[in-house]
């Protein structure tokens, strides 16, 4: 496909004063994410040396509003500031600086899972898989086939942005549906669904280690699994798909139908052998698909035969255990490494774009490159949620907010839901997923914790907040991508048509989503492995 020549520069100016203006501007203005952390540190220096001087404490009430004691007449959980500010708390961040960095849980995990969904992706297997499914299905199954396509394209990460979106506009047009209802179909599961997924992604560990780094304020023993959300995950991408169907085939799609083919109605035709899978990329598919195929026996029967290494004796697995999670949970990013490394260098074999462990490195390093950006706020982050946690306000804000939250009375599902409404909301100003969780994430989490909520309860609400306004926000960097892709079909598309044909998307995904999590509460399901709905707190020594 040659290269689109419009350009954001390019598309039709909205109406000065109008909504969507208004947050592209003040989104516009916000600092970059990694300044946001070095500023959050500033505040948490200042505050920790403002609370220690006016002698603030807090302690954990009952439901009562009293303290709790213990049975010496102590407070069960009391607080005080460390001042950071201090000779001795400049002292502790020259020392850890460095270390603290190191450790930052996220890091290593995101480094490590992208060396083997770097070679999936780049050899070309994600966008000749993705292909192949959007071309090998029913024409009456076209549409969830196309949201199935974009919600598992989280998988590799950003790659369903660039590489779904034309070719379901193509898709589309060629059966004589309007182009744009492709665009946003895929664009929907891509962005929209974009927590859900059938397997555990990269973004598992991503969010799992701001959230264990989180609830540690609370209870430094507190281990987050990243297979924590994966039940109902594999429950959200169903339920997305069939969810986003209905929303195209009752309102996107019949009012698109009544434009002309220069509006984004049907018409028009294209050369339907474009759409077709090359040769060498079928053969390449197969033998990926017997390689993952293979890969995952062999994990399994070492899963489940005492020969192997992932082999545990159920009564060593547990609290007070001596393995919190069984091996397999706990070795979940080297087993995705796997995972994605076989296939992807069993397809790149196949079709040539792979001829030497050159290239394998090569692959590696460009990806790793991208992932540049993310060193640097995890730098940062890190400076920020140590010092956050060593000055003891995550603790004191936590129990102060848990105080107030246990007086409304109100069941962890309203939590929840109130929840939802705040990340969503967020997103439409913060457009870093892993930047906006390590924020909210160092309150919510422990805060919740005090009412007996899960951390991972807590992390699997904020990915439901987290992306269903993906696909309307201005912040989302595909926004744009996306809208050339549309200009392709309407040239005078702006950001308010995008925005006008996604808007249904993100508030009836937002409505049936926190409709499956109160549900799934009710019922008292686990949300994955290692992924309770319920936390109790340490009992009083």
């Amino acid at each position: 496909m040659s290269s689109p020549q419009a350009s954001p520069a390019g598309t039709p100016q909205q109406k000065k004063g109008g909504f969507f203006d208004w947050v592209e501007r003040i989104g516009n203005g916000l600092p970059d994410p990694a300044t946001l952390f070095l500023i959050g540190t500033i505040v948490v220096y200042v505050v920790s040396a403002i609370a220690t001087g006016s002698g603030w404490e807090v302690a954990l009430n009952g439901t009562d509003g009293k303290v709790l004691l213990n049975p010496d007449g102590t407070p069960q959980m009391q607080q005080a500031a460390t001042n950071l500010l201090s000779a001795e708390g400049l002292r502790w961040q020259a020392l850890n600086l460095i270390k603290n960095f190191v450790e930052f849980a996220p890091l290593g995990l995101v480094l490590a899972a992208a060396i083997g969904i770097s070679i999936a992706e780049r050899s070309g297997l994600f966008a000749a898989g993705l292909k192949a499914i959007l071309l090998f299905v029913p024409r009456a199954l076209l549409t969830p086939a196309t949201f199935f396509a974009g919600v598992m394209s989280s998988a590799a990460v950003d790659a369903g942005y660039i590489v779904l979106p034309p070719l379901a506009a193509m898709i589309y047009k060629a059966v004589g549906r309007s182009p744009l209802v492709g665009i946003a179909a895929v664009f929907a599961g891509v962005a929209s669904g974009f927590n859900a997924n059938l397997f555990v992604t990269g973004l598992d560990p991503l969010l799992s280690g701001l959230t264990q780094a989180a609830a540690q304020l609370m209870d430094p023993d507190k281990q987050v699994n990243p297979a924590c959300n994966l039940y109902f995950m594999i429950g959200s991408t169903f339920l997305l798909t069939l969810v986003g169907w209905a929303v195209t085939a009752w309102f996107v799609e019949p009012r698109l139908a009544k434009k002309s083919p220069e509006e984004g109605g049907p018409g028009g035709d294209v050369d339907a052998s474009t759409l077709d899978l090359k040769p060498e990329e079928k053969r390449g598919l197969a033998w990926a698909v017997v390689s993952a195929v293979g890969a995952t026996l062999l994990l399994f029967a070492c899963y489940y035969f005492p020969w192997g290494f992932l082999h545990d004796d159920p009564a060593n697995i547990g609290p007070g255990k001596p393995q919190l999670f069984e091996t397999w949970v706990s070795s979940i990013v080297p087993l995705l490494i796997l995972l994605f490394l076989i296939p992807g260098l069993v397809y790149g074999i196949t079709v040539r774009s792979i001829k030497n462990d050159r290239d394998v490195v090569k692959m590696m390093s460009e990806y790793m490159a991208l992932l540049g950006n993310y060193v640097v706020l995890a730098f940062f982050a890190s400076i920020f949620v140590k010092a956050f946690d060593h000055s003891n306000l995550g603790r004191m804000l936590s129990i102060a907010g848990g105080n107030f939250l246990s007086q409304l009375n109100m069941p962890s599902w309203g939590l929840m839901l109130a929840f939802i409404f705040v990340t969503a909301l967020a997103n439409l100003f913060v457009g870093s997923m892993s930047a906006k969780w390590a924020m909210l994430a160092t309150v919510f989490v422990p805060m919740f914790m005090t009412l007996g909520v899960s951390p991972e309860l807590t992390q699997v609400t904020y990915r439901i907040g987290d992306s269903v306004t993906n696909s309307i926000t201005p912040l989302n960097p595909y926004l744009v991508v996306v809208l050339v892709f549309m200009q392709q079909y309407v040239k005078k598309a702006g950001l308010g048509t995008l925005v006008s044909v996604m808007l249904p998307y993100a508030l009836v995904f937002m409505l049936f989503w926190a409709i499956m999590l109160v549900v799934w509460i009710q019922m008292g399901w686990q949300l994955g492995p290692g992924g309770p709905l319920e936390y109790a707190l340490p009992s009083a020594g």
